[in-house]
């Protein structure tokens, strides 16, 4: 046998090494390190902005926040507020906090492009938030660091859109991974939430990522589920009911909590005053229920530990399921920055030790106990707010390390999600979208359209007349003007109306009335207009409905000084370029 010379092996090997798949492992392992980095950076740079605050560093805040007096509870989580909405107004953009929405949106509609800057500014946001005892998650600001990151990563090695997209899933599974001790649940999370789709080139990079996240937060904080609880078994099948009526329930909860949200949002907006004062306020009225209900300051972890172990009563149960909705909703509808997944967890765990014993109280003999209960309404309710049940029931089994109970947290879950969906219409996640004009379920072609704004494909070579313009002028303006509309504008250059050969009627050609008629006279008043910075969209939507081939463009809708006029045939051409040019990307990179 012939063996091959070190030429031939180092040839092999560059051909293995110039390999996609190989390249994207690798940079898959980097990521994973990077997002582990980025979970264990934020925890202790939270546990840095608590111990400023309070004297203490620790998920443990229950225990600890009993020797802190009322009136430094109250002042730390207002004056918090108020850094935050100082922060938020000055140096967020968009000026509003970050989380796994715009990662979402990154991946559907920017190829997976982030900045940088903005991940770590929403991360110190979202830090002095849960520092100071917001009532938010430390997951939603963990996955958009590690996702920023990893589009930093991809933008300065100049990766296309598809590798892009990739990556910014590996930095997602990685973040979650490291932050709840689950690969699996963190794998499939960016598949379901952030990617979209489990083609095999992006799932083993995802997997490694996740992995390799998950072994960087180990190392550091040791190998432990984030809650430790006995096992459980499932007393009977007869059980199986009660699980799905515990969906039920759940799906009640998730809608509650969300549309609390969103109505806490409303009210917050048509609050008078700045909006970077918004967050003392909240953090004001946070620290008053954390008075009564210290639980629900910060993560809500410890609180979450002490249900699934079933040693709340009945009454503090369901108390801290409306103090807990009714802070986090204040929280985050008021501007503070910080995810929803340690609330809707810590939501699951008080509905599930409710109903628990409720039914154990009913049915002794059928239940297997009311702790048991906890974890199904942990996986239900989280699974139906984040819209994501696969990852949700595989992340509260490796949260448990309770097999026993899967089929029962799958149960509930999946009926929880579906009823969720259908009656509330959107997870937390697609519905901040959807608050922002953003739907992706249209895909790629609205992140196209999106893309491209008004400024791009506008005409400046516009003709114009002043509002006092004679007939005389008029027709002058007319005969000069190649695409067959004339613009009136006032003395400060602002858009008065506009003039076709048909809005002329008899006078285009009658010069008895000359005398009489200016372009005041004759100009349609208030025209449909398109600003520079509208997006195709927008523009495409305008023109359908106006039924007009041209509209004035001018610098904003408060100004409305003229700047050009946009067609239709050129919003069309340019959407399809970008098309064609999205489609040789995706070709180009397959």
């Amino acid at each position: 046998m012939t063996l091959p010379n070190f030429g031939q092996i180092l040839h092999a090997l560059d051909r293995f090494t110039r390999h996609e798949q190989v390249v994207l492992s690798a940079l898959a392992v980097v990521i994973g390190g990077i997002g582990g980095g980025s979970a264990i950076a934020f925890r202790e740079g939270l546990g840095a902005v608590q111990y400023l605050f309070y004297g203490f560093s620790s998920e443990r805040v229950v225990t600890f926040i009993a020797d802190v007096a009322w009136w430094h509870i109250l002042a730390v989580t207002t004056i918090g507020g108020l850094a935050v909405g100082l922060f938020v107004e000055f140096l967020m953009p968009g000026k509003r906090p970050l989380g796994v929405a715009d990662v979402m949106e990154a991946s559907a509609l920017k190829g997976g492009r982030m900045s940088l800057t903005g991940g770590i500014r929403a991360a110190l946001v979202s830090a002095v938030s849960l520092g100071a005892g917001a009532s938010t998650g430390r997951e939603g600001p963990v996955v958009h660091l590690g996702a920023s990151v990893s589009a930093w990563v991809a933008k300065r090695l100049r990766l296309g859109r598809a590798l892009s997209q990739t990556l910014l899933g590996c930095g997602v599974a990685a973040a979650v991974a490291a932050s709840f001790n689950a690969p699996i649940a963190g794998a499939f999370f960016a598949l379901e939430v952030v990617v979209g789709h489990y083609s095999m080139t992006a799932f083993t990079a995802i997997v490694i990522s996740s992995v390799t996240g998950t072994i960087v937060s180990r190392i550091w904080f040791g190998d432990f589920p984030a809650f430790i609880v006995p096992e459980h078994q499932i007393a009977s099948f007869l059980e199986f009911p009660a699980f799905a009526i515990l969906g039920l329930v759940s799906a009640a909860t998730a809608i509650i909590f969300m549309y609390s949200i969103e109505i806490s949002a409303k009210v917050a907006n048509k609050t008078p005053g700045p909006a970077w004062l918004r967050p003392a306020l909240a953090g004001l009225a946070v620290g008053l229920i954390a008075l009564v209900f210290p639980q629900v300051l910060g993560v809500g972890y410890e609180a979450t530990d002490t249900a699934l172990r079933g040693q709340y009563a009945l009454w503090m149960l369901f108390g801290l399921l409306i103090a807990k909705t009714a802070a986090t909703a204040i929280s985050l509808g008021w501007g503070f920055g910080g995810g929803v997944f340690s609330p809707s967890l810590f939501l699951g765990a008080m509905l599930g030790g409710v109903f628990g014993m409720l039914a154990t109280g009913i049915f002794p003999h059928l239940s297997s106990g009311h702790a048991a209960y906890t974890i199904v309404g942990m996986g239900a309710v989280a699974g139906s707010v984040l819209g994501a049940p696969i990852s949700t029931i595989l992340m509260v089994f490796e949260l448990t390390g309770d097999y026993q109970l899967t089929i029962g947290v799958m149960i509930a879950t999946v009926i929880a999600s579906l009823i969720t969906q259908q009656a509330f219409g959107f997870s937390f996640f697609t519905w901040q979208l959807d608050r922002r004009g953003l739907n992706l379920r249209k895909g790629r072609e609205q992140g196209l359209l999106h893309a491209v704004h008004v400024c791009d494909v506008m005409h400046s070579d516009h003709v114009s007349v002043a509002a006092g313009a004679s007939m005389a002028e008029i027709r002058r303006a007319l005969q000069r003007c190649g695409y067959g509309e004339l613009f009136v504008i006032d003395e400060d250059g602002r858009l008065h109306g506009t003039v076709m050969l048909s809005d002329l009627a008899d006078s285009a050609f009658d010069t008895e009335l000359d005398a009489l008629l200016n372009a005041d006279d004759v100009c349609r008043n208030h025209p449909p207009v398109l600003t520079e910075m509208d997006d195709l969209e927008a523009a495409m939507a305008l023109m359908d409905s106006v039924q007009e081939g041209i509209v004035a463009v001018v610098d904003n809708r408060d100004d409305q000084r003229l700047t050009g006029y946009a067609r239709q045939r050129d919003v069309i051409r340019a959407y399809d370029r970008a098309l064609m040019q999205a489609r040789a990307e995706e070709y180009g990179e397959g």
